[in-house]
C-alpha cells in the first residue's frame, strides 16, 4: 500500500467515520424491518458514493470555473475538515448528528432514511466531498487515481458492513469505547487537516 492509499483511507475513513453513523442509523430504523432497515443501508451508501464520484470527477472543474486556485482550496478545505476534527474531540459532531436523527424520528411520515439524513449530510456531507476533492487533486498518475477510488471503495464497503451490522455493533462496543475512539479519530483528523492548509499556504506564497 502507498502512503497516498492509506492517507485517503484514513482521512476519508475519519471524516465519513462509519463507527460514528452506525449508532445514528440504528437509531433511525429502530422499528423498521430488518430486511428494510438492509436494504436502506445499502442504498444510503451507494447514493453517497454516487455523490462522492461525481465531485471526485468534476469537482476539478467545477474549481477552475469558479477561478478558485488549488491552493486555496487546499485552505478552505484543511480548515473545514480541521472544524470537524474539533467537533469529534469535543463531541459535538456526535450531539449534532443525534438531533438531526431525532427530529427525523419525530416525523412520521419519514420512512426512508437511505436519502436524508443518511446519504446526505451524514455520509457525503461537505466534509466529506471537500476531502475527496483535495484526495484526488493530490493524485498526478492514472495508478494515484486508482488508489484514491480504492481507499473510498474501501470506507464505503465499511461503512456499509457498520449501517448493516448497527445494533450488534453498538451492543459489541458501548458507548464509551464508541466515543474514545471518535476523539482518537478527531485528533488524526486534525493533523491531517493541518497539514492541507500548511501546504496551501506554500503553494500560495511560493515556498519550496
Amino acid at each position: 500500500m502507498s502512503e497516498l492509499f492509506i492517507s485517503a483511507f484514513v482521512t476519508l475513513f475519519v471524516v465519513i467515520d462509519p463507527p460514528g453513523c452506525a449508532p445514528i442509523y440504528a437509531g433511525l430504523t429502530k422499528t423498521a424491518p430488518p430486511a428494510q432497515a438492509r436494504n436502506m443501508a445499502l442504498r444510503a451508501v451507494a447514493i453517497a458514493a454516487i455523490i462522492l464520484l461525481i465531485f471526485a470527477f468534476f469537482g476539478e472543474s467545477l474549481l477552475a470555473a469558479l477561478h478558485i486556485e488549488l491552493d486555496s482550496f487546499r485552505i478552505a478545505g484543511g480548515l473545514m475538515l480541521f472544524f470537524i476534527a474539533f467537533e469529534m474531540v469535543f463531541e459535538k459532531r456526535t450531539q449534532r448528528r443525534t438531533d438531526r436523527a431525532d427530529k427525523v424520528n419525530a416525523d412520521p411520515e419519514v420512512e426512508d432514511v437511505s436519502v436524508f439524513p443518511m446519504a446526505m449530510p451524514m455520509l457525503a456531507g461537505p466534509g466529506a466531498i471537500a476531502a475527496v476533492m483535495l484526495l484526488m487533486n493530490e493524485a498526478e498518475t492514472t495508478a494515484e487515481t486508482i488508489e484514491v477510488f480504492a481507499a473510498l471503495g474501501a470506507v464505503l464497503a465499511l461503512t456499509a458492513v457498520a449501517l448493516v451490522a448497527a445494533g450488534p455493533l453498538i451492543r459489541l462496543l458501548g458507548d464509551k469505547v464508541e466515543a474514545v475512539v471518535t476523539r482518537l479519530l478527531g485528533v488524526l483528523l486534525a493533523a491531517l487537516a493541518a497539514q492541507y492548509v500548511i501546504d496551501g499556504i506554500k503553494g500560495n506564497f511560493g515556498f519550496a
